[in-house]
């Protein structure tokens, strides 16, 4: 049976959104990343613009990612890409990574995704900390994944489209089991790391105390 949100927890949803709406800020976007903590592949940001005319009740559920299964964040998706104003994805590469550290490659992939919305926004809403040099005025909100439609939706484009990244780097580099792990450190993953060494998509940056003896990072 189809599970259909009701319009209560909808509106719910879209609390920082009505706001902005209401003080004449018309162009919100939801922002959020995937990929800060993997040992492999790249971080993804999205940046996601719903349109003002709030849905009575949602065929699929929009949520923190983390909190959905495979099935219900491709399902997500593919309503997320054709109910959106508009969507921008922004990759940022082992390589960059290793260059500016995590939390920039972050903060750059969030810029980087606002910058492909057309039109851009007023305003963002942003999960965890505020964007370093933000293209517009900003919330960071806590938890802003589980709290805000709009960072929900960028939650799930930009988990989908990094889960679909590293499937096909499995399909490269198969010995690392990146179609389950998702470049994250499992005990399976560091394992195959010291067996096989480093592949082309870790971070050299990213160095497990179970492998910093290993001359691996050098």
């Amino acid at each position: 049976m189809k599970r259909v949100v009701s319009a209560a927890d909808i509106l719910k949803k879209y609390e920082y959104e009505r706001k902005l709406w209401q003080e004449g800020i018309d162009i919100v976007a939801g922002v959020d990343e995937a990929g800060r903590g993997p040992l492999a592949g790249p971080v993804v940001a999205a940046a996601v613009i719903l349109p003002q005319a709030i849905p009575t009740e949602l065929p699929v559920t929009i949520d923190d990612s983390k909190k959905l299964t495979q099935k219900r964040r491709e399902t997500a998706f593919k309503w997320i890409t054709t109910y959106a104003q508009s969507y921008g994805v922004a990759i940022v590469t082992p390589q960059e990574i290793d260059s500016i550290n995590i939390r920039q490659a972050a903060m750059l992939a969030m810029r980087r995704a606002v910058q492909q919305l057309e039109p851009q926004p007023s305003h963002v809403l942003i999960d965890g900390l505020p964007i370093e040099q933000p293209p517009c005025t900003q919330t960071a909100i806590v938890k802003g994944d589980s709290k805000s439609m709009s960072i929900a939706a960028a939650s799930i484009i930009a988990k989908v489209v990094r889960d679909r990244i590293m499937l096909d780097y499995d399909a490269s580099y198969p010995q690392y089991g990146f179609a389950s792990n998702m470049g994250y450190p499992t005990k399976a993953h560091i394992q195959a790391i010291a067996e096989h060494g480093l592949s082309p998509i870790h971070r050299k940056s990213f160095r497990p105390k179970q492998l910093q003896q290993q001359g691996l990072f050098d």
